[in-house]
């Protein structure tokens, strides 16, 4: 039996009553301060927005059990149609009201951002938004690195400065078997080395850790980018989570990211490095010798919710406030019913002040939201 998704449907195409619950109803004006976008916005426990993740399309070419697994997103699977999609100029607008609200990191996720067609335009648009202090907008992207090797250099040119691939096993009958779709590893590496020869250097590399799937991967793939990257590629390590309701978590296929990091320090001695800034989600960790450096995201063990700065825009237009949530935010029928951005604001900073995620922080207690509780699929809003 298939499990729950939840899908983010057309909401135009909703009964009125269902359409109306997802869209927040917002307090009078007197709430809001005089200048919208001078004001710090912060949430119910005090952390900032500076981080907005763009979802560009729900669909992947890849069927990861963690994220989209095949027996749930078959042939039958009906994603969104195109004209629900935001366009490319809906979503430069609404990143352009975020950079106005204290945002400073765009990053671009999926499904598999790259299927987006002429994404690369996108890339475009963002690159010009100047903060108010006139810096540019830090552009990220997230990939599975299938298409990288033909993007690369039209995706520098278009002005994104940093990737962030994503592979969990070097050895090609593993990946294949967890990308379900036969997709051969060495296509990843290619792109991986079309990025640096493009210039997105260094290239941030994820691996997703499962007990029992890929873990004895752990040592040759920290040993493979050591020594062919050197510094060039920095892996992160990351813990197998509950994220929606389609992947089968369970707690004993979780590999802490201790323990990940006790198998590296038994073959290379590593140093801790100091806090990135606020919201960074991995631990990051250099070679004593030199050779690059490590990181490790571990939701599980070693929640990070206390300074979580990112808000998630879905590909047809609504927020998600948290990694691990179940409703969304609709922002879609404000920017095609010709508000102004003022009106985008409010409801952006609505929403946010509202704001009380810390899923990762209650699991396991008796304040975490039952199991029973359906969440957005991850592929719908990005990791």
């Amino acid at each position: 039996m298939k499990r729950k998704v939840i899908l983010l449907r057309d909401a135009s195409s909703l009964p009125t009553a269902e359409h109306a619950s997802l869209v927040p109803q917002l307090p009078g004006s007197d709430e809001f301060p005089a200048d919208l976008f001078a004001t710090p916005l912060l949430d119910t426990r005090g952390r900032p927005l500076r981080d907005l993740r763009i979802s560009v399309t729900d669909r992947c070419n890849f069927r990861c059990s963690y994220c989209m697994p095949k027996e749930v997103f078959d042939d039958q699977h009906h994603f969104l149609p195109h004209a629900s999609l935001l366009s490319f100029e809906e979503i430069t607008r609404t990143a352009a009201v975020f950079v106005r609200l204290g945002v400073r990191k765009l990053r671009l996720t999926g499904g598999e951002p790259l299927l987006r067609r002429q994404v690369e335009q996108l890339i475009d648009q963002l690159s010009a938004l100047r903060t108010p202090e006139g810096a540019p907008v830090d552009i990220a992207l997230t990939t599975n690195g299938s298409i990288l090797a033909r993007k690369a250099q039209a995706l520098r040119a278009a002005g994104l400065r940093r990737v962030t691939v994503s592979l969990d096993a070097l050895d090609d009958a593993i990946f294949q078997r967890m990308n379900d779709v036969g997709f051969p590893v060495t296509e990843v590496l290619a792109g991986i080395d079309a990025a640096l020869a493009a210039g997105l250097a260094p290239v941030k590399l994820n691996m997703v850790v499962k007990r029992g799937t890929n873990d004895h991967e752990i040592v040759p793939m920290a040993r493979y980018m050591r020594d062919r990257y050197g510094d060039q590629v920095r892996l992160r390590f990351i813990e197998f989570m509950d994220v929606g309701a389609t992947n089968g978590w369970r707690m004993d296929e979780v590999v802490p990211s201790a323990e990940v990091r006790a198998r590296l320090q038994a073959h290379w001695p590593l140093q801790p490095l100091q806090d990135g800034p606020a919201g960074e989600t991995a631990q990051r960790w250099r070679y004593a010798d030199g050779r690059g450096e490590v990181g490790f995201i571990s939701s599980v063990t070693h929640a990070f919710c206390g300074d979580c700065n990112r808000m998630r825009l879905s590909t047809e237009g609504r927020l998600f406030t948290c990694l691990f949530g179940s409703q969304g935010h609709d922002l879609r029928d404000l920017i095609r019913g010709g508000a102004a951005d003022d009106a985008l604001a409010r409801r952006i900073r609505h929403i946010w002040r509202t704001r009380d995620d810390r899923y990762s922080e209650l699991r396991g207690t008796q304040q975490a939201p039952s199991a029973a509780t359906p969440r957005v699929e991850m592929h719908y809003i990005g990791g």
